[in-house]
């Protein structure tokens, strides 16, 4: 048998706390592969996202501000 098909039969036989818990302990040991950001990676990372999000929502504003004028010039 292939190591997917033992792997499924092998959480048919767990109970539904037994799968619970090896959920659990497979998101710990992920987790714990995760690089985490700096402190100061982080707040650099916050600011980029916060100056584009500005970005965007002025450039959509505009774009719409626009849009309104020449809607309200062509149906008046």
């Amino acid at each position: 048998m292939t190591d997917a098909v033992a792997s499924h039969e092998e959480k048919k036989k767990l109970g539904l706390f037994s799968r619970i818990g090896l959920f659990y302990r497979q998101v710990v040991y992920e987790l714990r592969k995760v690089v985490w950001p700096t402190r100061k990676q982080l707040s650099t990372y916050t600011a980029v996202v916060l100056v584009f999000v500005t970005f965007i929502i002025a450039v959509v504003s505009l774009l719409d501000l626009v849009l309104t004028k020449i809607v309200f010039l062509v149906f008046g």
